[in-house]
């Protein structure tokens, strides 16, 4: 509603002030008498409230009653209130708008009054509330919950009852925790019964519920139609029902209700409050249909002691008054939230700084009857900034106004047993439900469920109890009768097939029994009746109520329908043509090993090699020799080694060790090597003839696909042109077009590849990477609530090797020896990955080996350096050892021994051969030597060392010392 301004709410108004000046309103003069006091004094002025109730109703009466206690109260316990409050009261039908604003119109106008308390349904609150924001009079409600009338969108407007969008969050809450999915609403068809549908709506969508109807009755339906539209409901799948109307009708729908068997096993009734009070209101004839019924209320502290003395002395005054009603307290919320309003109300009057309660009158002329006539009230701003603001202790609780409207926050919930109901539960924003008040994590356990007396919850649904079959919708089409087999020149003739065998065991596995029957989806031909997204849409149109098949879970199919998870294999993959790709020529004799396996090899070898020629060069006669001999027999030896052949005697322990490990090494890598050149020269090694689909994009190849699927979306998302897009219906189909050239590859989903491969084994081969897709599903129609246990009972099945193994092996053939590697040109290469190993501990054992030989050699030797010229360098001294590790040691090898035994033997004969034929001199003295010697140093002695006899000279003389080859250096140097 906008401001009053507007033309259509003008004229309705001033229709009805035409209409209030002609009836009597006077005749209700006798409800407005207000509670009077004896504490009352002559300076005491008069505040006028007016009140629109229809005390012929619970409410009504109630509330009147409370309202009066409530003055009653309020001043006997302030004796110095110099304002009262006087009540004047206007007992409408609280089905009657035009009566209503009338009543509101003649307290405005012709008594004047400073608020109004009412009116009691939402309906009249609309017009009321429009004229007090025209008169500027406080118009305050306790009653009015509907959600349309909002405080925020009219100034004056002040309600101090509940507003119906807190009870959705607790009926939300409440489908939540018992875990029910679906929710069908029954509301009166009234602005009370509408107002709240939207919001618990958005309720139920916050935590993944859904409505899936909503029954607005009319407040005027008999009995005849409450009992149509109740058996329209029960044909329906879901079985939670949320109800919020008025007493008289909710007791008509729960009457109807329980005669057309809706009250039995498997149902869930839940009220909103105002309907939850029926019970107290009707009594035993409430009870006895609405047995198991759940209801939510606001909850009211009974620790309270004013609310236990208000409850006794209400229930007295109320027996004096009416001897033959059995009452016990209150009936309702709305009277201990009109005795806080009249409170409020009270303290606010007490509290204004005026008393001035006239209207202003601006500018109107005499005898005028536009509603500007009734003026604007002087005091009216003030009352609602005092009421907004004002808290005390009321008897309902704490009286605080957020908004100018009242927040419940707490709720108890109640469950209709035996003969009234009982308090099961509470609920608060920050604990949920729980047993008790402000408690955390304690679920609600339900006494008593409609139709049954154990406490484990319903379910939430049933399937339609009218013995209608669900329908099951098949595809028709051939080309892959491994999935689904149908006839159908007969459809007597039970489907068979891969996914009718795994929809059968599904249902068999659900924990309650479901009839079904399948439909071909065919036409007149008997051929299939559209593409499979148009099989998929009939769930959508109510045509089945499941599909079932070879049905992809796909995106744009989950728009109409849900599906259950997926039972197969998921995935789009390719096959492809296989050929021989093995190259055997010149070279192929080097594709065993890597490239870095032969580098790594060769580095290796040589590396051995010079090993062993320094660990046995000074100890071994057949490593000496010239260099060029030498490199020689390093190659030689080492490469020997390959094939055992080696015929050098290894001298030096530390040789031994390192030949020793690396016979190991060349053994493991020549049987390796021979291996794998086996392979390469007699397998037959079949290659794909492409890779994957970005590959085959690249190329102006043809690509074959199973007709009616949804591969053309997909392939032209990877930028493959129409025209090379070629439809197929069968495996055979596929095989032709393959085998001639027609298609490069086929693309399709993986249980239909691998039919194929099973069938054209050692032809093709699945090649590529795998495309994700979510494999094949059943499609039910969007929230149906059979859709998790299907799903459920197809995770059972899937997971047990006994039911899938036999129906794999049957239908799908799942044989993985028809796959051919991606790469397998090098499937039989040997890589210096799986050699390293090795090569570290051949390495680290000749390192070590070097390193010790080293060691040992320099702390043999190294008094040699120590006893030299001081005077040279430790470069000079290291040659030095260098030039002496290059000599053979002839302490170490008896091969040395030996040999300078048969230089000596040589010698000697020289010597006495040269013995015959040596020439005397003139000084008496033998000369020994050749002749021919240019140095003269093999000659006769000088006098000075008087040495007599014959020296016997050799060609292979002992080799001289270091000292003897440094004293000949120094002498050398000095000359």
């Amino acid at each position: 509603m906008k401001e009053m301004g507007k033309p259509r709410y003008h004229q309705l108004i001033l229709f009805l002030f035409l209409l209030c000046s002609r009836l009597n309103i006077g005749q209700n003069k006798a409800y407005a008498q207000g509670t009077t006091s004896n504490n009352s004094r002559n300076t005491t002025s008069s505040f006028d409230v007016g009140v629109i109730l229809d005390t012929k109703t619970w409410v009504g009466n109630i509330s009147w009653r409370c309202m009066a206690m409530a003055m009653e109260d309020f001043y006997n316990s302030h004796s110095n209130f110099t304002k009262k409050l006087s009540l004047h009261l206007r007992d409408v039908n609280k089905d009657d708008r035009v009566a209503s604003a009338s009543a509101a119109i003649d307290l405005l106008k012709n008594v004047q009054v400073q608020a109004i308390i009412g009116p009691q349904t939402s309906r009249q609150a609309k017009f009321v509330i429009e004229l007090g924001n025209s008169a500027q009079v406080p118009i305050i409600s306790f009653t009015a919950k509907s959600p349309s009338l909002s405080t925020k969108q009219y100034p004056y407007f002040i309600r101090t009852g509940m507003n119906d969008t807190s009870q959705a969050k607790v009926l939300a809450s409440l489908v939540q925790n018992f875990g029910w999915r679906q929710v069908v609403l029954i509301y009166a068809d009234t602005e009370f019964g509408n107002g709240i549908i939207s919001h618990v709506i958005d309720a139920l969508i916050e935590i993944d519920a859904r409505v899936t109807y909503r029954s607005p009755i009319p407040i005027t339906a008999n009995d005849e139609a409450i009992s149509k539209e109740l058996e329209k409901l029960k044909d329906m799948q879901t079985r939670v029902f949320i109800v919020h109307m008025p007493y008289s009708l909710g007791f008509k729908v729960f009457s109807n209700a329980n005669k057309t068997g809706m009250m039995n096993k498997g149902y869930v009734w839940i009220t909103t409050y105002v309907l939850t009070d029926i019970v107290d209101l009707y009594g035993s004839s409430a009870t006895s249909v609405m047995q198991g019924v759940l209801g939510i209320k606001p909850y009211i502290s009974e620790d309270n002691p004013r609310l236990q003395d208000f409850k006794a002395r209400f229930v007295k005054k109320f027996k004096l008054e009416n001897p033959s009603a059995q009452i016990s307290e209150p009936l309702t919320v709305f009277g201990l939230w009109a005795y806080d309003t009249v409170w409020s109300l009270a303290m606010a009057a007490e509290s204004l700084s005026s008393a001035n309660y006239t209207f202003s009158m601006n500018n109107v002329r005499k005898n005028s009857t536009d509603l500007e006539s009734i003026g604007k009230s002087q005091t009216g701003l003030e009352i609602v900034q005092w009421i907004s603001n004002s808290t005390f202790d009321g008897i309902s609780g704490k009286f605080q106004l957020i908004d100018r409207q009242r927040e419940v926050v707490k709720f108890e919930i109640v469950n209709v047993v035996e003969n009234g109901r009982k308090r099961i539960g509470f609920w608060t924003p920050v604990y949920g439900f729980s047993k008790e008040l402000n408690s955390k994590n304690v679920s609600i356990e339900v006494a008593k469920w409609p139709g049954d007396s154990d406490h484990v919850p319903p379910r939430g649904w049933e399937w339609p109890t009218n013995g209608r079959n669900l329908s099951v919708g098949i595809p028709v089409k051939p080309g892959f009768p491994e999935f689904v087999n149908v006839t159908t020149n007969d459809s007597s003739i039970r489907p068979t097939g891969y996914c009718i065998e795994i929809f059968d065991k599904v249902m068999a596995a659900l924990p309650y029994k479901v009839n079904y029957t399948y439909e071909h989806f065919a036409n007149e031909k008997g051929e299939m009746n559209g593409s499979y997204d148009d099989l998929v849409y009939q769930v959508y149109l109510k045509k089945y109520d499941v599909v079932v098949g070879d049905i992809t879970v796909i995106a744009n199919r989950s728009q109409y329908v849900d599906f259950t998870l997926p039972y197969t294999e998921s995935g789009v993959s390719m096959i492809v043509p296989v050929k021989d790709q093995s190259r055997k020529n010149a070279w192929t004799f080097a594709e065993p090993l890597s490239t870095s396996l032969w580098i790594a090899s060769g580095v290796f070898f040589i590396f051995t090699g010079i090993v062993v020629w320094i660990l046995e060069h000074r100890v071994n006669v057949e490593f000496r020799g010239p260099p060029s001999n030498q490199i020689g027999t390093i190659f030689y030896f080492i490469f020997s080694t390959l094939v055992f052949s080696h015929r050098e005697t290894i001298v030096s322990n530390l040789a031994r060790i390192v030949l020793i490990i690396w016979f190991f090494v060349v053994l493991i890598l020549q049987q390796s090597y021979t291996a794998s050149l086996s392979s390469i020269l007699t397998v037959e090694q079949l290659q794909p003839t492409l890779n994957d689909l970005t590959e085959l994009a690249r190329t102006n190849d043809k690509v074959g696909y199973l007709v009616d699927s949804f591969m053309p979306n997909l392939l032209k998302g990877m930028n493959f042109d129409e025209t090379r897009l070629i439809p197929y219906n069968s495996a055979d189909e596929y095989n032709e077009a393959l085998s001639n050239g027609t298609v490069a590859a086929v693309v399709d989903e993986i249980p239909y590849l691998k039919v194929f491969l099973h069938k054209y084994c050692g032809k093709y081969t699945m090649v590529g990477p795998t495309y994700k897709t979510d494999g094949f599903g059943f499609a039910f129609p969007i929230g149906s609530p059979m859709v998790a246990d299907v799903s459920r009972a197809i995770l059972n099945i899937t997971e047990n090797k006994e039911i899938m193994e036999p129906l794999d092996n049957q239908y799908l053939y799942d044989d993985e020896a028809c796959s051919v590697e991606e790469d397998g040109s090098s499937s039989s290469m040997i890589t210096f990955r799986s050699f390293w190993g090795l090569f570290l501990i051949t390495g680290v054992t000749s390192m070590l080996a070097l390193l010790i030989h080293i060691s040992m050699f320099f702390y043999q030797n190294w008094h040699i350096v120590r006893d030299t010229d001081p005077e040279l360098s430790f470069g000079q001294r290291l040659l030095l050892l260098f030039k002496y590790h290059d000599k053979p040691d002839l302490n170490c090898a008896d091969t040395f021994k030996e040999k300078d035994e048969e230089e000596e033997e040589k010698m000697v004969a020289l010597e006495m051969q040269s013995t015959v034929s040596a020439s005397y001199n003139g000084h008496g003295d033998h000369v020994v030597g050749n002749e021919d010697d240019d140095d003269g140093d093999a000659g006769t002695p000088s006098e000075g060392e008087g040495t007599p006899g014959r020296e016997i000279g050799g060609q292979f003389p002992d080799p001289p010392s270091f000292a003897d080859m440094l004293s000949h250096r120094r002498g050398y140097d000095s000359a």
